[in-house]
């Protein structure tokens, strides 16, 4: 496993490595140019950090894949090639650390010395922006010097630490007073990144907006960052993911809903709710119960072709004064004035009955009634939902008589 820690400055990436280190036993990777560089950093108590030192990415990279089994942390890939090429392993996770800023800002300060909020706010846009965004102004001899802002990487051996909760940067300095560097460039700059670029490949977020070490440590804790369930999902995790994946297919305008049908973790079919194929799209106003309108009876002629619940093009309540605004309808109520194919509906009839007998049924939502006697008579026996919804213990009353069972599961964030 490798965990690459990426983020703005004074956030805690180097704590975070730290605590990895320290607490789960992963070994420390560095990048430095400099084959003399000392493999070590420094904790809080002056006990020094063993670390592995590499030339460069693509080392690292085909070291780490040969010993894949080992965990291990960086905080030195901070580029999209570098990121491009790791994220393509089933060992690598990429973990963003951030905070507020006022509070980075006070870390700074404590660590390195004072500067001013807006020369720290302009060092934490061109880390955050990249190329363009590098500029300090500072007054100097009474007049205004606006001077680039190096946004090299800092020595490797400087950044792993675990000085309280800010980045262990022993080389950043001012330099006449008017420009900020953060060390010596071990990249080009035409492989630098700003970290805005670089979130795309982020799996996790760290807030880190606690005051003491302790409190970052019991949150990381909570976070499990070790758990493989991050690098490789249980099936549970998969299904209800594709579920929410196939719930944004839907139109409906009540409520988004996926289902997947599974048979011996193979999936059988897929549905999302929304109305049948051939009428108009819920979103277009071909269901009045989920866009929240009432017609009168008088409206429609006997004669009238249109399918009763659904609405003409030119129906709103701006253009028609005799409709009447209904409000939400209440969750679960007046479904059967609702045109709407539900999610595992529509997974049931995509699959047919001879392939549902024993099948488990994952659905982001908890089946309401209408879906739930309907998958107990194609002999799914099992059904596992991520959220919550009305009419939840009815449902289960009527799959535990039936001998169907039913169980929520929550994603983890």
């Amino acid at each position: 496993m490798l965990i690459a820690l990426i983020g703005t400055p004074a956030a805690g990436k180097a704590s975070v490595a730290h605590y990895l280190a320290t607490n789960h036993g992963f070994t420390v990777i560095t990048l430095s140019n400099d084959q003399s560089t000392p493999l070590s950093a420094f904790s809080s108590n002056g006990e020094p950090l063993k670390a592995t030192l590499l030339p460069n990415s693509k080392v690292m990279l085909d070291y780490v894949t040969d010993r894949w089994n080992t965990r291990f942390v960086t905080i030195d890939l901070n580029t999209v090639g570098d990121l491009e090429a790791f994220i393509k392993r089933p060992f690598f996770l990429c973990v963003e650390v951030g905070g507020p800023l006022l509070m980075r800002w006070e870390r700074w300060g404590k660590k390195h010395g004072q500067i001013g909020l807006e020369k720290f706010a302009r060092l934490d846009d061109g880390v955050s922006y990249g190329k363009g965004s590098n500029r300090v102004q500072t007054v100097a001899n009474g007049s205004e010097n606006t001077e680039p802002l190096m946004l090299s990487s800092p020595s490797s051996s400087s950044l792993i630490g675990g000085n309280g909760i800010v980045d262990n940067l022993s080389n950043v300095s001012l330099t006449n007073n008017n420009w900020i560097s953060l060390g010596t460039s071990k990249q080009s700059s035409s492989t630098s990144s700003g970290l805005t670029s670089l979130r795309r490949y982020v799996h996790l977020s760290i807030n880190n907006d606690h005051s003491t070490i302790q409190a970052l440590h019991s949150h990381l804790e909570n976070l499990n960052l070790t758990s493989q369930e991050r690098l490789r999902p249980c099936w549970d995790t998969y299904f209800l993911k594709l579920c929410n994946l196939a719930s944004l297919r839907s139109n409906c305008m009540k409520r988004r809903v996926g289902a997947v049908l599974v048979s011996s973790n193979r999936i059988l079919s897929t549905g999302y709710n929304g109305t049948p194929s051939g009428l108009r799209n819920c979103n277009q106003g071909g269901c009045s119960r989920c866009n929240n309108t009432l017609e009168p009876s008088n409206h429609l002629s006997a004669s009238s072709s249109r399918i009763p619940g659904a609405l003409d093009s030119s129906t709103s309540i701006v253009n028609k004064p005799d409709l009447v605004r209904a409000g939400s309808s209440a969750c679960g109520q007046n479904l059967e004035e609702c045109l709407c194919l539900h999610a595992e509906e529509n997974a049931l009839l995509e699959a047919g009955r001879q392939k549902t007998a024993g099948a488990t049924m994952y659905c982001n939502t908890c089946p309401c009634l209408r879906c739930a006697v309907k998958i107990i008579q194609t002999g799914i026996k099992k059904v596992v939902y991520q959220l919550e919804y009305s009419m939840d213990q009815r449902t289960k009353a009527i799959f535990k008589e039936a001998d169907v069972d039913i169980s929520q599961f929550h994603l983890d964030t």
